[in-house]
């Protein structure tokens, strides 16, 4: 592809999850060949079949695509087939919470004996500054190819927002970096099609950074307001009404929420990424790593609130039956990851809790790398809300009839702020 035109012909998307899949999607709507890759068969059967696996995607929404061309394959041998390869596979955490960049290395490994002359490689994937140019530039040199004329290599990281309904992947800002000025207009040319406003930047590393910040961003501040809510909670005083209050200041003032912990792929892990790079250049990320454990103490302290509501009724932990209401990391969307209602459970079951859950978007625990409960998701019913002895609100999900469950539960302990009201069963955590 000459990064002169206004557009690839075909387009590879690598990696078809919460971020690849509807970028295709987009790519498909405008006219483009779309050619997915992934490495599990099951998604490629459910893509041919128009059956999607994201379920605020929904069915028709994958059918249209198909219908305009948009297929998936695990034969990554076709990736010389498209004009630009697009990748969009997770960057986790490993054991010891460093990066884990075989996904990345590993797919670009994958791809490399089919790269071709012309071809343009975006990587969306979050990680840290100078991923890029450190780990996929002497990938595509070693091909004897100069990237910026016989290959062009971009970062521009993936902004979704699943479950979002203001936002979707054409209106979301498109921010493009590039290794050398020619990678930079093939990737803003390959963008602009299908993204209302792109946002080139100078190169991959503050592209790279740009990602970092906007998640630490949202960390730190999390990381404030809950540490707030603790300190409101010991003075008896409502920290949803002060953040309401809060709020009504037109300037200088954002308003975030607490929670039980944060969840999704990339909040809970970005800013390891970039505390990790910077004890390279002997920095020493205090602040970040501060927030990131007030975010991680919360389900430790959402925890001693159960107990303690349950003491209150002269009741133990042990023994009783918890209701996790919505196990999903956020409201509206069928994500698992890093969700810390998962960790909830697994801290009351240590503690002799019988535990169950209820979540239409997730009917059935789904296997999960380090977590696994063999349950399904319970029907809410006054009985069965009846049935337990706490309903613990760890995820706010709009489907749920929240004056039923108030009406017939015996104790509600509410990470949320679901229930604005003060009430007698009700205790917020």
């Amino acid at each position: 592809m000459n990064h002169r035109e206004s557009s690839a012909r075909t387009v590879g998307i690598v990696g078809l999850g919460y971020v690849g899949l509807p970028l295709a999607l987009r790519f498909a709507e405008v006219g483009t060949l779309v050619l997915g890759f992934d490495i599990d068969p099951a998604k490629v059967d459910a893509i041919a079949a128009a059956h999607s696996y994201i379920k605020h995607i929904g069915d028709e929404a994958l059918a249209q695509g198909v219908s305009r061309g948009f297929s998936a394959t695990i034969d990554f041998s076709r990736a010389g087939e498209v004009d630009a390869l697009i990748i969009c596979v997770p960057t986790p955490l490993d054991k010891h919470r460093e990066p884990d960049l075989r996904f990345v290395t590993g797919t670009m490994d994958a791809l490399l004996p089919y790269i071709r002359h012309g071809q343009l490689v975006a990587l969306e994937s979050t990680t840290y500054p100078g991923t890029t140019v450190e780990e996929l530039k002497p990938r595509l040199e070693s091909l004897g190819l100069e990237v910026g004329r016989d290959v062009f290599l971009v970062f521009s990281p993936e902004r979704e927002d699943p479950g979002n309904p203001d936002f979707k992947t054409q209106t979301i800002p498109k921010v493009v970096g590039g290794c050398t000025p020619a990678c930079l207009a093939a990737g803003v040319a390959l963008y602009r099609n299908v993204i209302d406003t792109v946002v080139p930047v100078s190169s991959t590393q503050v592209a790279e950074m740009t990602k970092l910040l906007e998640n630490i961003h949202r960390a730190v501040n999390i990381g404030l307001v809950n540490e707030m809510k603790i300190i409101a909670d010991r003075m008896g005083i409502d920290i949803y009404e002060v953040i309401r209050a809060a709020a009504t200041k037109p300037f200088g003032f954002v308003p975030y929420y607490p929670g039980p912990g944060l969840g999704g792929h990339c909040i809970p892990i970005d800013p390891f990424y970039l505390s990790w790079k910077a004890r390279e250049y002997g920095v020493n990320t205090r602040f970040i790593e501060l927030a990131g454990q007030v975010n991680s103490d919360m389900p430790q302290w959402v925890i001693q609130k159960v107990s303690d509501a349950l003491n209150e009724r002269e009741r133990a932990v042990k023994g009783s039956r918890i209701l996790v209401l919505g196990i999903a990391y956020k409201k509206n969307v069928d994500d698992m990851r890093e969700s810390p209602a998962v960790v909830l459970m697994e801290l009351l079951e240590a503690r002799g809790a019988i535990v169950a859950y209820a979540d239409p978007w997730v009917p059935i625990f789904p296997t999960m790398r380090e977590h696994h409960f063999d349950l399904s998701s319970v029907e809410l019913t006054p009985e069965s809300v009846a049935s337990y002895d706490v309903v613990l609100v760890a995820t706010n999900h709009d489907v749920f009839d929240y004056p039923m469950i108030q009406a017939n539960a015996k104790l509600i302990v509410d990470t949320r702020g679901v229930y604005l009201e003060r009430a007698s069963n009700v205790v917020r955590a």
